[in-house]
C-alpha cells in the first residue's frame, strides 16, 4: 500500500488546546472545501459533483473509511501536526496540501479565525514551503508500506501516545486491565485491510504475548460535530505497557500500526501508539 506524509510545524498566535486534532480536521476541511468546490451554490446534498469531490468522500459522504490519518502530539505550545496520506489519496496530494496552506494563511484556526503568518510545511520529511509563501510539492515517488514478520525482542514497550479508542465485548475500553493485546493487534489488522481496499478478515492466527507493568488513563476527549450540531465523545486510552514473548507476526503489526494507526478515530489524531525495544 503507498503512502505520503505532509507535517506542519507552527507558533500560533494563542496557544493550541490541549487536544488539537478535532480543531484541525475541521478547519482543514473548511479549506479544502474553498480549493475542490465547484458548485455554485456550495451545498453539498443534491451535488452534480459530489461523487468526485475530495471534500464530500472526506466529510460528508457516510459509510465509507477514510484513507488518511492525523497525527498530533498532545499538550505542546506549538502546533507539530502530520497527515498520513494511503493508497488513492496519494494522488490527491497536492490539493490536501492547497488545503492546508489556506487553512493557516486565509480560513484561520479555532472560533477566533486565526491566520498564521509563518510555518513550515514538509512533504516526505523535504521542505515544500519558503518564507516568501511559495510552495513546491517535491516529485517523488510514494512510499509503501505492508505487513511484516521480522524478528521479535524478547521485550519490548508500548507507548499509546493519543488516546485509543477501541471496543472490547461492545463496549469501549475504559481501563488498561480491559486493553489486551490481541485487540490492539487485531485493530491494526482490519485498518490495514480496510486501507487497502481488501475484504473484512480475522487475524488468522492466535496472538502470544504477555502484558506486563500497565498503566495508563481514560482521556475523556469531546468534539463538536458540525454535522450531529453537538458535542460528541471521543475519549480513549493514554498510557504504555510492557510486552514479553510477542509473536513475529504480531510484532510486525504493532510496528504497522506506528505508520497507519490503530483503533477508531485516527483521523482525529487518535491511535497514535509508539513501539520500543527493551
Amino acid at each position: 500500500m503507498d503512502y505520503r506524509t505532509i507535517r506542519l510545524r507552527f507558533t500560533a498566535p494563542k496557544p493550541p488546546p490541549y487536544f488539537i486534532g478535532s480543531q484541525i480536521r475541521g478547519a482543514m476541511g473548511f479549506a479544502l472545501k474553498h480549493v475542490v468546490c465547484i458548485n455554485p451554490s456550495r451545498q453539498c446534498e443534491g451535488c452534480f459533483a459530489a461523487e468526485n469531490c475530495l471534500y464530500y468522500d472526506w466529510y460528508e459522504k457516510r459509510g465509507v473509511y477514510h484513507p488518511y490519518r492525523l497525527e498530533i502530539e498532545l499538550g505542546r505550545p506549538y502546533y507539530n501536526v502530520k497527515l498520513y496520506l494511503f493508497g488513492e489519496a496519494t494522488q490527491k496530494l497536492p490539493y490536501v496540501v492547497s488545503a492546508l496552506h489556506r487553512m493557516l494563511t486565509v480560513t484561520g484556526l479555532g472560533r477566533q479565525r486565526e491566520t498564521v503568518a509563518s510555518y513550515e510545511l514538509f512533504v516526505d520529511d523535504v521542505r515544500a514551503n519558503d518564507a516568501a509563501g511559495h510552495i513546491t510539492v517535491p516529485d517523488l515517488s510514494p512510499r509503501t508500506i505492508e505487513p511484516t514478520q521480522p524478528p521479535a525482542p524478547p521485550r519490548l514497550r508500548l507507548r499509546l501516545n493519543t488516546p485509543l479508542r477501541l471496543k472490547y465485548n461492545n463496549r469501549f475500553v475504559r481501563s488498561m486491565e480491559h486493553l489486551y493485546l490481541h485487540t490492539i493487534v487485531h485493530s491494526i489488522h482490519q485498518r490495514y485491510l480496510q486501507l487497502s481496499g481488501l475484504p473484512v478478515a480475522k487475524l488468522g492466527y492466535r496472538v502470544e504475548g504477555q502484558l506486563r507493568d500497565r498503566f495508563g488513563t481514560f482521556e475523556d476527549l469531546t468534539r463538536y460535530s458540525t454535522r450531529n450540531k453537538g458535542k460528541l465523545q471521543i475519549g480513549g486510552m493514554v498510557g504504555e505497557m510492557t510486552i514479553e514473548g510477542i509473536d513475529d507476526r504480531s510484532y510486525g503489526l504493532l510496528k504497522l500500526g506506528e505508520i497507519i494507526g490503530a483503533g477508531k478515530q485516527t483521523v482525529f489524531g487518535l491511535g497514535k501508539i509508539q513501539v520500543d525495544t527493551i
